[in-house]
């Protein structure tokens, strides 16, 4: 199956999907921490016209790395469901406390991007699941360069704690979509197979994404 190259073709595909949560189409987009989640799904939005983007980094915490489905669900999914703003308290990692609420509108499109964003508590939810394919190692080498030594601990808890989720709950095999970063962008598959054998590693870009 031949790679797609355009941001703008992949936005209209998601755009014309059946909507899956009330309102809005909810597209998952996960992968290991250090990927480049965080970047692509800020091109993606662009792309999208400013589609609003939800990072699981705000809903987890210190003591629930992957712990929030319950607090996910009842502050964003049922709300969004019904047709009404969903209210969160995005989470503080230096203060390690609740900020203040936010509002999330009902939107055509809505991004939900971070490591466990394809578990099968949201996958119901989702109107397609895009897996970055970046390798397990590389992102978190790419993750512990970009924060540093002094996160050098936090890293190594979660390095276990990703495991131990994806172990348990993995997302690739239920990926609609592989994309992949290459030296002029992004590369993505979607369809049937999509997910099945080897993909081929692409030449990476010089800049490091975002988790």
């Amino acid at each position: 199956m031949e790679p797609h190259q355009s941001l703008e073709s992949l936005a209209r595909e998601l755009a014309a999907l059946p909507l899956s949560l009330g309102p809005v189409r909810l597209i998952g987009i996960d992968g290991h921490a250090g990927s480049g989640k965080s970047t692509f799904a800020g091109r993606l939005a662009e792309a999208l016209g400013g589609a609003p983007v939800l990072h699981l980094d705000d809903v987890a915490t210190h003591e629930e790395f992957f712990g929030w489905e319950e607090r996910l669900r009842a502050q964003v999914l049922e709300p969004l469901a019904a047709g009404r703003p969903a209210h969160w308290a995005p989470y503080d990692w230096v203060e390690r406390r609740f900020g203040p609420d936010r509002v999330l509108e009902p939107a055509p499109v809505l991004l939900v991007e971070g490591v466990g964003a394809g578990r099968r508590a949201l996958r119901p939810h989702l109107a397609r699941l895009l897996w970055m394919e970046t390798p397990r190692a590389q992102s978190w080498l790419r993750g512990r360069n970009r924060d540093g030594r002094e996160l050098s601990d936090f890293w190594d808890g979660w390095e276990r704690a990703e495991r131990a989720h994806f172990s348990d709950d993995p997302s690739r095999p239920f990926a609609d979509t592989l994309v992949r970063q290459s030296g002029t962008g992004y590369e993505w598959t979607s369809g049937t197979g999509a997910t099945a054998g080897t993909v081929a590693s692409v030449t990476e870009g010089d800049e490091l994404p975002r988790a």
